[in-house]
């Protein structure tokens, strides 16, 4: 069961950030979301942590444009897409620095009108 279907979870576009493109996952790549960061790690932290799962081709952390700090979140792009589901079932929940990680597959961006 997906922790958002429980009753009474947010399910809007706050609760898990979409990333840019067409498709999140495909045959040799797919993306996870990272939520609930701790502000001192970096995108060489994140593609550390998530290469035992699998070849890491991008890690990024969102940024606030005004300020340039971290926004507590961020994606982990694997390069086979077979590597996600045990990336999140290993690092949901998992402590970084006193913080529990919030991992799970990337949702597409909506498209803009």
């Amino acid at each position: 069961m997906n922790p958002l279907d429980r009753p009474g979870l947010s399910q809007g576009p706050a609760a898990i950030p979409a990333v840019e493109g067409d498709s999140v996952a495909s045959e040799s790549r797919a993306t996870v979301y990272v939520g609930n960061l701790p502000w001192a790690v970096t995108e060489d932290d994140l593609a550390s942590l998530f290469g035992q799962f699998g070849p890491v081709a991008d890690a990024r952390i969102i940024q606030d444009r005004m300020t340039g700090r971290s926004r507590g979140y961020g994606f982990v792009e694997f390069s086979r897409g077979d590597c996600v589901s045990e990336a999140c079932t290993a690092l949901n929940g998992y402590m970084l620095n006193g913080r529990a990680l919030l991992v799970s597959p990337a949702r597409p961006k909506p498209a803009r009108q």
